[in-house]
Order: C-alpha cells, then structure tokens, then sequence
C-alpha cells in the first residue's frame, strides 16, 4: 500500500535508475531527502527544507514527495534552473496536472520512462503480497532542467 499513499517519504528510487542518470549528470546535491535515502554526499533533508535553500550552481537529483507539496517542488525546480542550478526529477508523468504545464512543458526536457518503476525502501525493491516486486501504480518520467555546461 506504500506506493498508493503519500504518507511514507521513505520508498526511494531505484539505484540502477539513479546510477544511469548520475553517469550523465554527476549530481553534487539532493534536493529532498531523508538521510537514509540520500543518493549525494551533499543534502537537504525535511528538516533542512530544501525548498527554502538556494540551488544555484548545483547539478541536483530530486526524487519529491509525490503528495500535495509536488507541485512546489516543480516550481522551485523551475526557478532554480533560472538561477543556474541543473535539476534532474524523477516525478510521475502525470500530464493532466497544472505542475506539468506551468513548470515542465516547454520549460524542461522529458525523458519518458518504458514500463513502471519498482521504488526501493532501505535499498530493497518494494514487494506485493507474494514477495515479488510491486510497480508503481502510475508511469514515471525524468525532468531535466537548465543547461549542462
């Protein structure tokens, strides 16, 4: 039931996935996190509020929660990305929704990902209830915002 509520921040993003997009990138910062699901040695945890951090100048990994506050995350993606800040987010791809065309549309390049993901809690895929791995119950894009150098 983990991956129909947005109640538990804890379910990660699969390192695989992850490891193809730092190879690119070489983030330098997560943006929002816990420390137990971190993926950079530099990052802003709930506590630290990455929403109300400067970015600039960082290439960022973000994974946000998927919840009501989503859509703040797109939009400070968006305007980090202004300030200089490279933001790579794993998001659902949900195009229907405001965030997507006030802050994604034309705005940043979308990479669409084939199949649905199996997220990870403490770095283990999360399970059904036969033990095998559970996707996630919506497709996933990446979002890549502001210009590598």
């Amino acid at each position: 039931n983990a991956l129909f509520s947005s109640e538990d921040m804890t379910w990660t993003t699969p390192q695989n996935l992850f490891n193809e997009l730092n190879n690119e990138f070489h983030f330098d910062l997560d943006v929002c996190c816990s420390i137990y699901t971190t993926k950079c040695r530099n990052f802003f945890t709930e506590e630290t509020d990455g929403l109300s951090q400067d970015w600039s100048g960082h290439v960022c990994w973000m994974n946000p929660p998927y919840g009501k506050y989503i859509y703040d995350w797109m939009k400070k993606a968006y305007e980090e990305s202004l300030k200089g800040a490279i933001v790579v987010a794993l998001i659902p791809a949900r195009t229907d929704t405001k965030r997507f065309h006030q802050y994604i549309l034309n705005k940043a390049e979308i990479v669409w990902i084939e199949g649905r993901l199996v997220f990870e809690i403490d770095g283990k895929p999360i399970l059904d209830k036969n033990g095998r791995p559970q996707p996630a119950p919506f497709p996933s894009m990446v979002c890549i915002w502001g210009t590598i150098k």
